[in-house]
């Protein structure tokens, strides 16, 4: 599952979250979730889903969409 690490950090700003709060309130550590939104690690489903509960939001809100380009794929 691959999220959508700009979405992420989008929403947590919005919501007026610092990294290291927001960080807490998924019960994440600040670097993992740094990670995730710079899109360096793909977190597990129960990650996924603490996040998108303290963003309020479905983890189908935070996850990358299977046919959008990133770096891994090659034929975009």
């Amino acid at each position: 599952m691959q999220p959508d690490g700009p979405e992420i950090r989008r929403q947590r700003e919005l919501r007026g979250y610092g990294l290291r709060g927001f960080a807490k309130a998924a019960k994440i550590s600040p670097s993992y979730l740094s990670r995730i939104e710079r899109g360096e690690r793909h977190p597990q489903p129960e990650v996924m889903a603490r996040i998108a509960k303290a963003l309020g939001r479905r983890i189908v809100d935070i996850k990358r969409d299977a046919t959008e380009c990133n770096d891994e794929q090659r034929d975009c």
